[in-house]
């Protein structure tokens, strides 16, 4: 029978608060004594019942001594005269472990040589004998040495806590279960709440907050150390057991959910479950993040999404973690958990966590973000609230300050969203929006029809702060944002796109189901047609009497580029028996209209498969089939360089990006620096009187007219920018004719 003595529960640094708190709800008081150590005292019983019941602490020890040891002799000599015969019998093992930390002794594995030494005197001389076999029950002991006091402890739990048995399957990063179940007991959830992890893993997170929800003993069904001690009698394991046993309550009625891409891993998280006894608590889905929802008003996300440890892996997970505040706006009064070691994770989502807390994922530093739900908060207890506030189960708003959680007087409920919202001032641009479409709609009432159009611009950037365009595509709508600084955060500036979508499809009376939104930034590198969706929401539209696909859902552009419906009428006035070549040919819409104006044959040019393809259908869709329809997969510069005929061409389109840096060629394309050594190598190419229209929407560009040879020029943007773009400059445009 062990008399009470001084007990050590280890945890992990960081929490140390959680475990204190458990201690104190099995009756016993703890103290924070060194980081990851709580002291507390206890007999045998409560060796027992903290090694059944303790969920965050990784192993139960018992103190057997403190005492100065700056030499080697100290150690010893202390060590050598504590009673080791009344903890180990003749034939127990006893390894000794160590560590130093600031101490002058800083050689662990002699530090661990002296103390075994010293206990194999110690029991040598108890039990007069010559031998000691270590053939029996283990008896672990570790020398811990900070700032020169030596601690000698006896590790009563063997395999570490975290350990409970029902891992059959490891992942490729699990999280370790007390972790975990920390990471529950540092929120808000209760069993009766709603509880997602969209990163579930093997499951880890939902299993330990299941255990959690039902009171379930996390050592309950594993084996420990001290149980083969003759000094703890095997009924005060039975009644720990027993105990663990009474208290478990019945499943859930809410279930937990957890989902993750990976189906591998969600087949681990599944058996884990059964093994742990909590299947029927968990619903485990293949899910993407993205794809994260809930129709409950209130509930808890607890996670802990990847974050990678080396630099290109953190790259690619930044359009991860740059989508958090879009996805989880959609849970506005949810609170959310979230364990990571992203760099610059607030930053990153634009917004401030209510509090942080250091933890350690194994020996990686990461912060635990929490983010508190709009809910009326109950009076916290002081010492619950160094504990994340989770006895009360209250909710805290606004502030991240310490003692902002230990207010008793309760507050009023909050309505404001953890991610996103709407202020006063986006409403008022929102009916300013609805009213300048109102009029402009009915400005162009009559104005599609005398004109044979059935794709407008309606609205661009009329209203400065609201910078979006409007294209009307028959019954459909395309709207495009275009970046300009704003005092939202990204969830917030979420809420008010969408708000802005949903206004001009009522102002408009379009279904929203037909309303496609797409977000354009200033032009870097290659984004001229950059793809954006894979939904493939394709609309044959009508124009000047024939037929384009435009694609309203996968590209930043549609396909069909409403700003050049003059230009391409002029061309087409100006094509019959004539050799039209199309560079930049992007969707073939110039070389549908010369094949309407009769030409003798057109050449469609473009370096993409997507785009030639998608060219090749608008011609057969208004039934221009042959072969002097050509159609070059090729880059527009080797097609001048290389075509193999002078004075062949009578007509050529030239509408170039203003950047371009295809992964294909090594040379980029800046169409101010290229666009005249371009032009001079395709001139040879032109009869003599042959047309080149050359546009380009650069607004800044300086074209340079003097580098052209043997050509006459003229600009005539004035007549090809059509009447419905109140923007007279959305592009500027040339005509060219060969001269000699």
């Amino acid at each position: 029978m062990i008399e009470p003595v001084n007990l050590i529960a280890a945890t992990a640094f960081g929490l140390e608060a959680i475990l204190k708190r458990e201690l104190a709800d099995l009756g016993y008081a703890g103290e924070v004594v060194s980081p990851g150590r709580v002291r507390f005292s206890g007999d045998a019983a409560a060796i027992c019942r903290a090694n059944v019941f303790l969920r965050t602490a990784d192993r139960v020890l018992i103190e057997v001594a403190s005492f100065p040891a700056a030499d080697f002799d100290a150690l010893f000599e202390s060590t050598k005269s504590l009673p080791w015969t009344e903890w180990i019998p003749r034939d127990g093992a006893f390894p000794v472990i160590g560590r130093s930390l600031k101490s002058q002794l800083s050689s662990v594995p002699a530090c661990q040589r002296a103390v075994k030494r010293a206990i194999v005197d110690s029991l040598l001389a108890g039990y007069q004998t010559t031998e000691l076999p270590e053939t029996g029950s283990l008896y672990k002991i570790e020398i811990a040495l900070l700032k020169d006091v030596a601690t000698l402890t006896l590790d009563t739990t063997g395999p570490s806590l975290h350990k409970r048995g029902y891992r059959a399957r490891g992942n490729l990063a699990p999280l370790k279960e007390t972790l975990a179940a920390a990471l529950v007991l540092l929120s808000f959830w209760k069993r009766e709440r709603p509880l997602i992890d969209p990163f579930c893993g093997s499951g880890t997170i939902a299993i330990e907050a299941a255990m959690i929800g039902r009171q379930m003993a996390p050592g309950a069904n594993r084996e420990f150390a001290a149980e083969k001690w003759s000094r703890i009698r095997s009924e005060f394991w039975e009644e720990a057991r027993s105990d663990a046993g009474a208290r478990v309550e019945p499943p859930l009625e809410e279930r937990i959910f957890g989902g993750d891409v990976d189906g591998r891993a969600l087949s681990i998280a599944r058996d884990n479950a059964r093994l742990a006894g909590v299947a029927d608590d968990i619903h485990f889905q293949q899910r993407d993040f993205a794809d994260l929802t809930s129709k409950r008003r209130h509930g808890c996300i607890i996670t802990n999404p990847p974050y990678g440890q080396r630099l290109g892996e953190r790259r690619a997970l930044e359009p991860l973690y740059a989508s958090f505040p879009e996805v989880l706006r959609r849970l506005p009064t949810w609170s959310h958990f979230i364990l990571t070691a992203f760099p610059n994770f607030e930053s990153t989502i634009q917004k401030e966590a209510n509090r942080r807390r250091k933890l350690y994922n194994g020996r990686i530093e990461c912060t635990y973000f929490q983010f508190h739900g709009p809910q009326a908060r109950r009076a916290i207890p002081a010492d619950d609230a160094e504990a994340g506030g989770e006895e009360a189960g209250a909710e805290s708003v606004g502030s991240a300050e310490e003692g902002a959680e230990t207010e008793r007087t309760p507050k009023p409920r909050v309505t404001t969203p953890v991610f996103g919202g709407l202020t006063p001032k986006a409403r008022e641009q929102a009916d300013l929006f609805r009213a300048r479409l109102t009029k402009r709609s009915r400005h162009l009432r009559r104005w599609p029809t005398r004109r044979g159009v059935s794709c407008f611009r309606l609205y661009e950037r009329d209203i400065p702060e609201i910078p979006l365009v409007v294209d009307r595509y028959e019954d459909y709508l395309h709207i495009a944002e275009y970046e300009r600084p704003h005092d939202r955060d990204l969830a917030q500036h979420a809420d008010w796109l969408d708000l802005l979508v949903h206004t001009a499809a009522e102002a408009l009376e379009i279904d929203r189901q037909k309303v496609f939104f797409k977000s354009r930034r200033r032009q870097r590198g290659n984004l001229q047609h950059e793809r954006v969706a894979e939904d493939r929401c394709e609309v044959t539209v009508s124009e000047g009497g024939l037929k384009f696909l435009i694609n309203l859902s996968d590209y930043v552009d549609t396909g069909l580029f409403l700003d050049h419906r003059q230009t391409r009428a002029l061309v087409r006035d100006e094509c019959s028996q004539a050799q039209m070549v199309n560079l930049f040919g992007y969707t073939g819409s110039f070389s549908v209209y010369a094949a309407a104006g009769g030409a003798a044959g057109t050449m469609t040019v473009d370096w993409s498969n997507t785009y030639i393809q998608w060219a090749q259908r608008n011609m057969a869709l208004n039934e221009f089939a042959g072969d002097e329809h050509a159609f070059l997969k090729c880059d527009a510069r080797t097609f001048v360089a290389q075509f193999p005929e002078s004075n062949y061409f009578d007509i050529a389109v030239v509408d170039p990006p203003t950047y371009s840096n295809s992964k294909r060629t090594e040379l980029d394309w800046d169409v101010q620096r290229d666009h005249a050594e371009l032009l001079n190598h395709l001139l040879p190419l032109m009869k003599v009187g042959g047309v080149i229209y050359f546009s380009t929407n650069f607004r800044r560009i300086k074209f340079d007219e003097a580098a052209l040879r043997g050509v006459a020029v003229r600009e005539i943007s004035s007549q090809t920018v059509p009447e419905d773009f109140r923007n007279r400059r959305i592009h500027r445009c040339w005509r060219l004719v060969r001269e000699s």
